[in-house]
């Protein structure tokens, strides 16, 4: 994608926190699967030339959907891995059917690699 040599960091969170973090940087106040903190775009895109952003998830809500999916909680987070990914470099199914295509396409993509042996979808 690009962005070889970059660094994430990964924070592995409860509802509660994720919740909180959800409602001071969205607005929304109701706890999500996963959020992303891009540092190549924005207010901390001058913090650091290898530094591609922070990745929060909610273990508990991606156990709960992990179980609706019949998935494991493994293929899960691997799922969300990926989706915060593309987020931080700058992919957004939240503004349009063309981006929301591009980005399960390349989630799919992403997925095969992580998960070869595994039949997942884009949730």
């Amino acid at each position: 994608m690009g962005y070889d040599n970059h660094e994430i960091s990964i924070v592995i969170t409860d509802d509660d926190h994720m919740r909180e973090l959800n409602s001071s940087y969205r607005g929304i106040d109701n706890t999500t699967n996963v959020l992303s903190f891009s540092m190549i775009e924005g207010d901390f895109q001058d913090m650091g030339a290898n530094l591609l952003g922070d990745l929060v998830i909610s273990l508990p809500t991606a156990q709960k959907e992990a179980i609706e999916s019949g998935i494991t909680l493994e293929e899960r987070l691997s799922q969300l891995l990926v989706h915060g990914i593309l987020h931080l470099v700058g992919y957004d199914h939240e503004t349009g059917e063309d981006q929301e295509r591009k980005m399960v396409e390349k989630s799919l993509e992403l997925l095969k690699l992580i998960e070869p042996e595994s039949e997942l979808d884009y949730f």
